[in-house]
């Protein structure tokens, strides 16, 4: 009698499925916002210049807005979802801190911005705490 492997079951796929989701979104969502906040510039000079209603106008009018907020969506119902199906135990630690990683990548080759070594330790170790709560 063989005895099988976590990886073989398909509610194990399903749970790296949902805290993929929840990553991915999530991550997607922050970075679109972060660039559509960069293309609309400093909104107190934007609301100096053309008062609060013409920095609202700049902000609802940037596609890269909506797009983040739907991803934030996604990210948020898909955190529901898992809520649902699996353990607070494995959820909360993964949804919490995978993001992170995450982002420290898409703000490296994405953003163009400069992430620091303390930066991509704490990334490293937050994937390590990760895979240990996971195990």
């Amino acid at each position: 009698m063989t005895i099988p492997s976590p990886a073989a079951s398909p509610t194990f796929w399903a749970s790296i499925g949902m805290m993929a989701a929840i990553t991915v979104f999530s991550s997607a969502g922050e970075v679109l916002m972060a660039a559509a906040m960069k293309s609309v510039g400093d909104l107190d000079l934007v609301r100096a210049r053309t008062g609060l209603s013409g920095a609202i106008r700049a902000v609802v009018t940037c596609p890269p807005f909506f797009a983040g907020v739907a991803f934030l969506a996604l990210g948020f119902f898909s955190l529901l979802f898992a809520l649902n199906h699996l353990p607070l135990g494995l959820v909360a630690p993964t949804a919490a801190s995978l993001p992170l990683v995450l982002n420290a990548l898409a703000a490296r080759f994405f953003l163009k911005e400069n992430v620091d070594r303390r930066r991509w330790i704490s990334a490293v170790l937050v994937g390590i705490g990760v895979y240990l709560l996971a195990h």
